[in-house]
């Protein structure tokens, strides 16, 4: 089983919008609610995660997504040209 970071999907949201954080070939990725890309590090990843594992925002749900092919769907429906914030 590959249990590596780039087989890992990230979904947070609050019910009517939702954010996907994933890592391609490059490092991590936040696509956002308008579907813009933005590439982060690891450590905005966390700051943006931790807060919703933590129950800070409790209105915030996140949901984690395990593919054992890297590239799959859900990274390929990501804009291919990324933005920087």
């Amino acid at each position: 089983m590959d249990l590596t970071n780039d087989t890992y999907v990230v979904f947070i949201g609050n019910g009517n919008v939702t954010e996907r954080y994933f890592r391609d070939e490059k490092g991590w990725v936040k696509v956002s609610t308008r579907g813009r890309t933005f590439r982060m590090t690891a450590e905005q990843v966390l700051n943006h995660v931790l807060p919703a594992v933590a129950g800070i925002k409790p209105n915030v749900t996140i949901r984690v997504e395990h593919h054992e092919e890297r590239g799959r769907k859900s990274r390929e429906d990501a804009p291919s040209r990324l933005s920087h914030p």
